[in-house]
């Protein structure tokens, strides 16, 4: 059975710091490309920050790429969001996600996907 099981998520002032993991279980894990991914109620899912099973990295954004750092443990199944400089614009519910390769994750979004963890952050 594939999980996605995301944690880390909170509540922070602006200028704070979270890490956000997500544990996998049920899949080849190093055969997958991995992100994370975001939503706000009544707005579409954006992507966050991508990685692929060689440790290559994407990110949505400049703003995204300078604060937030994507890694992955293959030893744990594991990848994490050490995002830093939060501002009230990454309030959003952050979702993980598996894919088969990279653009693939990022073209058309997960294969698999965990529930979800809130982040938010207040001003």
């Amino acid at each position: 059975q594939v999980q996605l099981v995301e944690s880390g998520g909170g509540s922070v002032q602006t200028g704070g710091s979270l890490r956000l993991s997500c544990a996998a279980s049920g899949f080849p894990f190093t055969s997958h490309s991995m992100g994370w991914f975001r939503q706000v109620p009544g707005k579409e899912r954006e992507r966050v920050a991508l990685i692929s099973t060689g440790g290559s990295t994407m990110y949505n954004s400049d703003s995204v790429k300078d604060r937030f750092t994507i890694s992955r443990d293959n030893a744990k199944n594991t990848i994490y969001l050490q995002m830093n400089s939060l501002k009230p614009e990454d309030t959003a519910m952050y979702y993980c996600a598996a894919g088969g390769d990279l653009i693939g994750l990022w073209t058309e979004g997960g294969k698999y996907w965990g529930q979800g963890t809130q982040v938010t952050v207040s001003a």
